[in-house]
């Protein structure tokens, strides 16, 4: 029973990694996962923007990200045009507002094919791991035992099947908002 947690877990991981992963392709929402990662030379030390400043979102495409050093104005607005976001890029003051252009029907296109590629990976290893766990199965030998395990290892794998889909449904409609 044990192994059934530790698949299980396993399975957890694999969807858990596909929703952090969708979480940074970018939509028509904006969202501080955007920029938050995206490196600062600060100082001598390379730091993200989330460690230099506070990032808010103002609808309906603004990132408004405050520095709580001044002097950071500039570096943080340097790093955002290399990142290479497709976001403009506008100081006021103590501020930088990052407008975020509307995505055109052909970029969209090109973001689902990727989700759809990522959601496909993750069930690919998804199968592996059911194919790895009922190898173990077959060595078990109450054969009423291996017909549960099978079954449960199944029920598993088909609820992270549709975990995955969920996922991939919400992400493609985000796309449409």
């Amino acid at each position: 029973m044990s192994n059934l947690s530790a698949f299980e877990q396993k399975l957890k991981i694999v969807t858990d990694g596909l929703r952090e992963e969708l979480s940074g392709i970018r939509t028509n929402r904006p969202t501080t996962k955007l920029v938050e990662n995206v490196t600062v030379d600060y100082l001598g030390s390379i730091l993200t923007i989330r460690q230099v400043a506070t990032i808010n979102i103002e609808p309906p495409r603004d990132i408004v990200i405050t520095p709580w050093d001044k002097g950071a104005l500039p570096m943080i607005e340097k790093a955002l045009g290399e990142a290479g976001l497709g976001l403009s890029i506008s100081p006021q003051g103590t501020i930088i507002r990052c407008k975020l252009p509307e995505m055109t029907q052909e970029r969209v296109a090109e973001l689902g094919k990727l989700v759809k590629s990522s959601a496909e990976s993750s069930k690919i290893k998804i199968r592996m791991m059911r194919d790895e766990a009922n190898k173990g199965v077959k060595d078990m030998k109450d054969e009423d035992e291996k017909f549960r395990t099978k079954e449960s290892v199944q029920k598993q794998v088909d609820i992270a099947n549709r975990t995955i889909e969920s996922l991939v449904e919400a992400k493609l409609k985000e796309f449409q908002e």
